[in-house]
């Protein structure tokens, strides 16, 4: 399987403090882990199929990332809470 991150993920990601890039680098490495079939989501933790192909990822209430999934590649599209998710699906 492939996996991208997008430009617009790097630009939501940027802005945000060091604490809140390492948790969602861990994420992004827990996602990888679970799609690839090398273990399961951990407690705390919730995958959710947005719409169509976009599915996000949560960790806690307000650590999430958008990506979309499809049969071949896993492309990251976006980080950060609730509302930013929101705001970048009605794009």
């Amino acid at each position: 399987m492939k996996y991208e991150f997008k430009p617009s993920f790097d630009r939501s990601v940027k802005s945000l403090p060091l604490k809140q890039k390492e948790e969602i680098k861990e994420l992004c490495v827990d996602i990888i882990d679970v799609l690839s079939g090398d273990r399961g989501l951990s407690s705390g933790m919730g995958l959710k199929n947005i719409k169509k192909d976009f599915w996000e990822i949560r960790k806690g209430l307000k650590l999430r990332i958008l990506f979309r999934w499809s049969s071949d590649s896993v492309e990251f599209v976006c980080a950060g809470n609730h509302e930013e998710i929101k705001r970048y699906l009605k794009k």
